[in-house]
């Protein structure tokens, strides 16, 4: 199994931040991105045992880390969120971008390098690397796929509150079976993303709307 380290970072000069996104391939909810940078000259050797790729890990390492890189001092993190109704408008290519861009810009320091998850780099001014796996090998891209993927989580299950009987709790907006019975069932909802296409055939019920 491949663990992230900074080698990938050690290739390039000035201050590199790491961008995962989350909810890519959803029914419903947001698109979540995350960018994060780590100093690594002061970086807690412990808390980089808990870094790693966020699909690797269970929720209780996951958010075990979660927290600690919230409260570390060497690590400057920031979120970037599309909802439904946007990914609708704009596909969720251009969505998922959107997200990182907003990440990015809301970091407190500006990157000289991105370093991207993926295959594709959003359009930015500055000089982006797109890493295949990226989230397994690098710790700065790995930490950002903790806190999209945590953050997001967090979101989906405060929508089940008012969505119960969904099971967005479980999972998260993703297609399970669980999640096909209730749109079958209940119908859609404004969470949902109406462009999908195992969505468009429920869309003949009227949908529920978000509770304000």
């Amino acid at each position: 199994m491949l663990n992230p380290t900074f080698d990938i970072e050690d290739q390039h000069q000035g201050i590199i931040a790491g961008v995962d996104e989350v909810g890519y391939g959803a029914w419903a909810g947001p698109v979540v991105s995350a960018a994060v940078i780590i100093d690594r000259k002061t970086i807690d050797p412990f808390l980089l045992t808990l870094i790693n790729d966020s699909k690797k890990l269970s929720k209780p390492r996951r958010d075990k880390a979660f927290s600690a890189m919230l409260q570390s001092e060497s690590i400057i993190s920031a979120v970037g969120i599309v909802g439904p109704h946007e990914i609708d408008q704009i596909n969720i290519k251009e969505a998922a971008h959107k997200s990182m861009k907003i990440a990015l810009n809301a970091l407190s320091k500006k990157p000289d390098v991105v370093l991207v998850d993926g295959i594709v780099a959003p359009n930015i001014d500055t000089r982006t690397v797109a890493i295949k796996g990226g989230d397994a090998l690098s710790f700065s891209i790995a930490a950002a796929s903790i806190i999209a993927k945590v953050t997001r989580d967090q979101i989906m299950a405060e929508w089940s509150k008012k969505y119960p009987d969904y099971g967005f709790e479980r999972h998260v907006g993703y297609g399970t079976a669980y999640h096909l019975e209730a749109l079958k069932t209940f119908g859609v909802t404004d969470l949902h993303r109406k462009s999908y296409k195992p969505i468009q055939p429920f869309l003949v019920k009227e949908p529920l709307e978000l509770s304000s």
